[in-house]
């Protein structure tokens, strides 16, 4: 669902004279009228803005090489190296699959 903003054709409360965002279907009628005091709104124009993070020629590096160990099966491997890298979880995971009883 699309997030769209209004703001206030007049005067009117502190929240629609700022303007403010809300969720709502694509079928869903535009608002005509403030949530909070009733003033007549209206929906603004604004600029789309996206952003994308794209990750870093380390995390990919180190993902290669944990894919590379856990493909080989070689757990413990797989296992200390996510552990150093901060990835706990997988780092469980990898040392189970090794053996390893916590």
């Amino acid at each position: 669902m699309p997030i769209y903003e209004y703001i206030a054709v007049d005067k009117g409360c502190s929240y629609c004279s700022r303007g403010f965002d809300t969720l709502q279907k694509f079928a869903d009628a535009p608002l005509t009228t403030c949530p909070k005091c009733g003033a007549s709104v209206r929906r603004a124009i604004t600029r789309f803005a996206a952003c994308i993070n794209e990750p870093d020629e380390e995390a990919v590096a180190l993902e290669e090489k944990l894919t590379g160990y856990e493909k080989e099966g070689r757990w413990s491997h797989a296992a200390e190296l996510a552990d150093k890298s901060g990835l706990q979880e997988r780092a469980m995971d990898n040392y189970k699959k090794a053996g390893y009883n916590f």
